[in-house]
């Protein structure tokens, strides 16, 4: 996390140069997720300990939880705010209907 933070940004632009810290927090919630929901690895103490400790977002697992949002990257791509046009981010295109 730390290299990604004081990576070299020069001609990036603005998201570009955070791609890696959102890449980095989406593994590491998606393996506790997956530890905990899908593999049962994990007790709810150790679970519920990552969430506190921010290990793991708990938003971002809420929505994985729901159906339609399994493979949602961050909570941002759902936040069409943050956009200029108003619209999701690549990730919430499905694959078929991708040219």
């Amino acid at each position: 996390m730390r290299e990604a933070e004081t990576e070299p940004h020069e001609g990036k632009r603005k998201v570009e140069s955070l791609w890696p810290i959102f890449r980095i927090h989406h593994q590491k919630t998606r393996y506790i997720f997956d530890l905990f929901y899908k593999r049962k690895a994990i007790s709810r103490e150790l679970y519920e300990y990552c969430i506190k400790e921010g290990y793991a977002d708990k938003n971002l697992i809420a929505k994985w939880k729901k159906q339609g949002y399994e493979n949602l990257c961050c909570l941002r791509c759902i936040q069409t705010r943050d956009t200029n046009f108003g619209t999701n981010c690549i990730c919430r295109v499905p694959k078929s209907k991708l040219e």
